[in-house]
């Protein structure tokens, strides 16, 4: 996620979608149009729809995640904004792997002349044993395909397994300015640093190599349609010392540290950085907080929705974007609500998935139960304005859809929106 580009709260709405009106000065109007498609001057954070559509990883409930086909059907089923996670390769090249192990998103096991290069590595603290990125060239990691991730939670992704490459990012910002110019409007992204101190202690930085591809493609400026985001504030700082695109600080539990932190010996938790003062920190080098949801709606000991917090009130007030994560619709990802099931507001920025817009491949042996994508619930600082004050319910109606063909009854559709990925 992204953010950086301080705008009133009156204006401000989610980010991550894509609404493009804003023009570029000094050019004529066809100059406008083609520098709007390209990416520069896409318009600002307040511009962005309410509410805002992100394909998380593409469309990853419909086709594997990080592939140029999953964030080209994320856009073809209404996504407002892409979402891309960064890794580099062992020549520095930024990719797009939701992780550096490669194992279940590539076919690199099936690759004997790679047997060797499997590892055991400790990243943030967590031991895994697989391929890893930082251990392929680029050359070397283009002769691999991409596949489905979880294909017992996603059968029908594995129809699409080998039929795309690792895209790199500046593959990606290509296919974004292609698609910019035959749409007529900028293609959002939004850009998360994976590991960011464990691949610079390697040498592989990555926020210096982004920064680059991001002044190259005229994506580094408040007003680009591309937001950053990172779960290490550092790294959020670092970004916003070199380019002015928005940028977002991603939070998980409370009692969890940023890696950062802990390398450095910072004893602040995520509990400490939702509290005013750490908001506050936050607030002077980016524009939002991409909390988990159970920052904004806590869970009781029997895993039931409980209260929101004031976490959306006090961020709004310091000025600062929310976008809590992530909420799949399939059923056993959807906590239960304590109580009456809440009614969705305005001010929830994520909604219920309805169909997709293009055709889905049918096979016989496709399950009945369509996958579903998942969701990631966006709120806006100018809540007053539309009528609430916090972020909605972690699903609409207070229940997931169940199995069976779209369009989902019983959803209030006027204010359920397409969410891919």
């Amino acid at each position: 996620m992204t953010e950086r580009a301080r705008t009133t709260p009156g204006r401000r709405t989610l980010l991550g979608a894509a609404v493009l009106g804003t023009a570029a000065l000094g050019l004529p109007a066809t100059a406008q149009a083609a520098e709007r498609g390209r990416g520069h001057g896409g318009g600002s954070l307040r511009d962005l729809p309410v509410p805002t559509v992100i394909g998380h990883r593409g469309a990853s409930g419909y086709r594997p995640e990080h592939t140029l086909g999953s964030y080209q059907l994320a856009l073809d089923m209404g996504a407002h904004i892409v979402e891309q996670d960064l890794v580099p390769t062992k020549d520095g090249h930024l990719v797009c792997r939701h992780e550096n192990d490669i194992t279940g998103t590539t076919d690199v096991a099936d690759h004997p002349e790679f047997a060797g290069r499997k590892a055991t590595k400790s990243i943030d603290g967590v031991s895994s044993t697989g391929w890893f990125t930082e251990d392929f060239t680029l050359a070397e990691l283009k002769t691999l395909r991409a596949k489905e991730r979880i294909p017992a939670n996603r059968p029908d992704n594995t129809l699409y397994d080998g039929r795309w490459t690792v895209p790199t990012f500046e593959e990606v910002l290509r296919w974004a300015e292609k698609e910019g110019r035959r749409r007529g409007k900028p293609v959002w992204l939004y850009v998360e640093t994976k590991h960011p101190t464990y691949f610079r202690k390697l040498g592989l930085p990555l926020e210096e190599p982004l920064a680059r591809l991001l002044r190259r493609h005229g994506r580094d400026r408040k007003n680009s349609p591309l937001i950053l985001q990172s779960f290490e504030p550092t790294s959020v700082q670092r970004l916003a010392r070199l380019v002015d695109t928005p940028r977002i600080v991603l939070l998980s539990g409370p009692k969890t540290r940023p890696w950062d932190f802990v390398e450095s010996g910072d004893p602040r938790t995520v509990a400490d950085l939702v509290k005013p003062a750490g908001l506050t920190w936050m607030a002077s080098f980016a524009q939002g907080i991409g909390p988990t949801l159970d920052l904004v709606i806590p869970k009781d000991a029997s895993g039931r929705l409980t209260a929101p917090t004031t976490l959306v009130r006090d961020a709004h007030a310091r000025r600062l974007l929310v976008h809590p994560y992530t909420c799949a619709t399939r059923t056993a990802s959807c906590p239960p609500t304590s109580g009456a099931a809440p009614t969705p507001t305005p001010t929830g920025t994520s909604s219920v998935p309805a169909p997709p817009t293009s055709p889905r491949v049918s096979t016989a042996s496709s399950p009945t139960t369509p996958t579903r994508p998942s969701w990631r619930l966006r709120t806006t600082p100018d809540a007053d304005r539309h009528g609430g004050t916090g972020a909605g319910p972690a699903c609409p109606g207070g229940a997931c859809p169940g199995p069976g063909p779209a369009p989902y009854p019983g959803l209030p559709l006027t204010r359920c929106r397409p969410v891919p990925g």
